[in-house]
């Protein structure tokens, strides 16, 4: 009577291992990857093209007519209603998000963290850092 008392315990406790892996596995492939990346690791994701990519460039109009990675688009880290402009983008498509040395970029990467963004790479040291590293800017 022992024994079959205990293998049913083994097979309940078996089975709520089993539960709890599947449930921490599901739950880690839902989370979202907002980090900072090398210029490289950037690059590598600019030259994959995951569906919906956005090169996101939050510097001044300015700096972004001086020099730029290929296909940015410019949202203002210092407007005024720069986590507004945010909050409009498509939230589940990748973004290489990046400024000038990587101040402002960090900022807005936590602003879209807050505002739900589920794919984020910012790159470490900015457009200067990219700029140093070898890969192209266009104007």
């Amino acid at each position: 009577m022992k024994t079959r008392t205990m293998t049913k315990m083994l097979a309940a406790l078996l089975g709520l291992a089993v539960l709890l892996t599947a449930c921490s596995s599901a739950s880690s492939t839902d989370e979202a990857v907002l980090e900072t990346v090398s210029p490289a690791d950037a690059a590598a994701v600019i030259e994959e093209q995951p569906a919906g990519l956005v090169v996101l460039d939050v510097r001044t109009p300015e700096e972004f007519q001086a020099g730029r990675i290929e296909s940015a688009t410019n949202v203002d880290f210092y407007d005024a209603d720069f986590a507004a402009q945010l909050d409009t983008l498509d939230k589940d498509v990748p973004y290489v998000m990046y400024c000038r040395s990587g101040n402002r970029s960090a900022g807005a990467l936590e602003t879209m963290k807050e505002l739900g963004f589920t794919e984020v790479y910012e790159i470490e040291g900015g457009i200067v850092n990219w700029n140093e590293q070898g890969y192209p800017v266009e104007s």
